[in-house]
C-alpha cells in the first residue's frame, strides 16, 4: 500500500518552492535548446534536494539528468521547460497583453509541467527514504519539446536503455490519465538556392528560389488528396528571399512538418514530399538542399502503468477552485469563439463540462482508438520502456494551447494547483510500481506486445545535431 497522503503531504511541505521554479521558469520563457537559466534553476534546486546532477547530454547545453538512489527498479520522470515564440502574456489577465511585444510565452504550461515533475522526483525520493523503498529516482532534464525533439535526441544516445518505466505528464483543461496515441513526425528545411538578377531588365537572367518554394508549397497542397486523412503536412516560409520586388530572388526556404499516426507513414510521405521538392527545383533551374532537423515516434499507451496512475489519482481526487479562479477563468473564457469552447477535448469526452469555468471531475479512465492530431517526443521514450502519462486543469476549460489564455493562468493559483496536483498522481504512482517489481514485468511484456516485436529505430539520422530556432 502507498499512503498518498503522506505523498500529497510533502508536495505541500514543498509549495513554496515549487510554485517560486515554476514561476522563475514562466519569467524566463526560453525557445528550445537555449533554456540555459531555466536549466540551471532546475539543476541548481535538484542538487540542494540530494540528487546528483549529470549535465550536457546529447549534445545539449540544457539536457541533463538528476539522479537519487542506487539499483533497480529505476524510474525516469520527465520534464520540459521550453517556451514558444511570440506569446508574451502578463499573468493573471484576462484579456491579451503581452509583457514585450513579440516576446516568447509558455504557451504550453512547460513550466508548470517541469515543475510538476520536479515536485514528483522529490516528493518520490522522500517518500523511498521514508519506507526503505529500494531503487532509482531519476528527474530528466528534457529541453526542446516544442519543435526540437530533445528527448529522441536523448533516446539515439541511449539514455534512456536501462530505465525500468517512465512517467509524465501535461498542463490542460482537463483531468485525465491518457492513454491514446500520438503522431510520429518529421520536420525539414527545404532550402532552395537559384541566381538573382534584374527583375525587370534580365530577368531571363535569373532564377527565383522564391519560385520554387512557391511551386513546392503548390505541390504539396496537392498531393494532401492522395495521402491518409491522419496524416497532417504545415509547412512556414522562413526565408522568403529579401524584401525587394524588383529582384529575382536568388535563395528562398521553408521549413516543412510532416505527421502521422506511424514513423513509416510519415517515413514514406515525406520522401513523397522530398520529390515535390525536387521537381519544383527542376521546373525552376533552381537546386535543393534537404536538410533533417528532427523527427519523433508515435507514441505507445501502457495500460498497465495507466491504470495504476488513474487509482492514484482517483485516491487524491482533483483540486478545488475558490470563487476568485473560477471568476478569472470565466472571464477568460469569454474571449473564445463558441467554436474553441465548445471543441476542446474536455468538451469531447465529457459534455457535461462544456459550461464549466475549469473542469470539476476525474474522466472515466479508457483507451482511446486512434491518435491525438499534436505530436511528443514523449513517443520515443515510449518505445524504450513502458510509459504513461496524466493531464490535470490548468486552465480555463476550452482555451486551446499554444495561447495566450495558457500563458496568463502558467503563473496563476490555478496553474499551480494543477502543477502540484500533477506531481501528487505521478510520485503515488511511481511508488506503487517501486514497490511492485512485479507489475513493471507486467507493464514491459504489455509494451514488448504492442510492438509485436519491432525494434525501436531512433528517426532522427546519424549526424543530425540539436539545434536551436534558427
Amino acid at each position: 500500500m502507498v499512503d498518498v497522503e503522506r505523498i500529497a503531504e510533502l508536495i505541500e511541505n514543498k509549495r513554496d518552492l515549487l510554485i517560486g521554479v515554476s514561476d522563475r521558469l514562466w519569467g524566463f520563457a526560453e525557445t528550445r535548446f537555449e533554456e540555459f537559466q531555466s536549466a540551471a534553476l532546475l539543476c541548481e534546486t535538484l542538487e540542494q534536494e540530494g540528487f546528483t546532477v549529470t549535465k550536457g547530454l546529447a549534445g545539449m547545453e540544457t539536457a541533463f539528468v538528476g539522479s537519487c538512489g542506487s539499483g533497480g527498479p529505476i524510474v525516469a520522470i520527465l520534464g520540459e521547460y521550453d517556451a514558444l515564440s511570440g506569446l508574451s502574456q502578463v499573468k493573471g489577465a484576462s484579456v491579451q497583453e503581452p509583457v514585450q511585444a513579440g516576446g516568447n510565452g509558455h504557451g504550453c504550461g512547460h513550466n508548470l509541467l517541469g515543475t510538476g515533475s520536479l515536485a514528483a522526483a522529490i516528493a518520490l525520493k522522500q517518500y523511498m527514504e521514508e519506507n526503505g523503498i529500494p531503487g532509482t529516482v531519476r528527474y530528466y532534464g528534457c529541453p526542446g519539446e516544442e519543435g526540437g525533439s530533445g528527448k529522441t535526441f536523448m533516446a539515439r544516445e541511449g539514455i534512456f536503455d536501462d530505465v525500468d518505466f517512465a512517467l509524465c505528464w501535461h498542463p490542460g483543461d482537463l483531468n485525465i490519465v491518457l492513454s491514446v496515441s500520438m503522431l510520429a513526425n518529421f520536420q525539414v528545411y527545404f532550402k532552395f538556392k537559384g541566381r538573382t538578377s534584374h527583375a525587370a531588365a534580365s530577368p531571363h537572367l535569373g532564377r527565383s528560389a522564391l519560385d520554387a518554394v512557391e511551386l513546392m508549397n503548390v505541390g504539396v497542397n496537392y498531393l494532401r488528396e492522395h495521402m491518409i486523412p491522419e496524416a497532417r503536412v504545415h509547412y512556414a516560409v522562413t526565408n522568403s528571399g529579401g524584401h525587394s520586388p524588383n529582384v529575382v530572388q536568388g535563395e528562398a526556404e521553408s521549413l516543412y512538418l510532416i505527421r502521422a499516426p506511424k514513423i513509416s507513414q510519415v517515413s514514406e510521405l515525406y520522401e513523397r514530399v522530398c520529390n515535390i521538392a525536387r521537381g519544383a527545383a527542376l521546373m525552376t533551374g533552381t537546386e535543393v538542399s534537404i536538410v533533417f532537423d528532427k523527427a519523433c515516434s508515435n507514441l505507445i499507451p501502457n495500460r498497465t502503468l495507466e491504470t495504476v496512475m488513474h487509482e492514484c489519482f482517483t485516491e487524491l481526487g482533483i483540486p478545488a477552485h475558490d470563487k476568485e479562479e473560477l471568476a478569472l477563468a470565466a472571464r477568460i473564457r469569454e474571449t473564445l469563439t463558441p467554436e474553441e469552447r465548445n471543441g476542446s477535448n474536455l468538451v469531447r469526452f465529457a459534455p457535461a463540462q462544456k459550461d464549466k469555468a475549469i473542469s470539476d471531475v476525474l474522466l472515466p479512465y479508457r483507451e482511446i482508438p486512434g491518435s491525438m492530431p499534436g505530436s511528443s517526443d514523449v513517443g520515443d521514450v515510449s518505445w524504450i520502456a513502458p510509459t504513461a502519462q496524466c493531464m490535470t486543469a490548468c486552465f480555463a476549460v476550452g482555451s486551446p494551447a499554444h495561447s495566450w489564455q495558457w500563458v496568463t493562468l502558467g503563473a496563476h493559483s490555478i496553474g499551480h494547483k494543477g502543477m502540484l496536483h500533477a506531481g501528487k498522481v505521478m510520485a503515488a504512482t511511481a511508488a506503487k510500481a517501486m514497490q511492485n517489481p512485479q507489475l513493471i514485468e507486467q507493464a514491459k511484456a504489455e509494451l514488448k506486445e504492442r510492438l509485436g516485436g519491432a525494434p525501436y529505430v531512433n528517426p532522427i539520422p546519424e549526424g543530425v545535431k540539436p539545434s536551436a530556432v534558427k
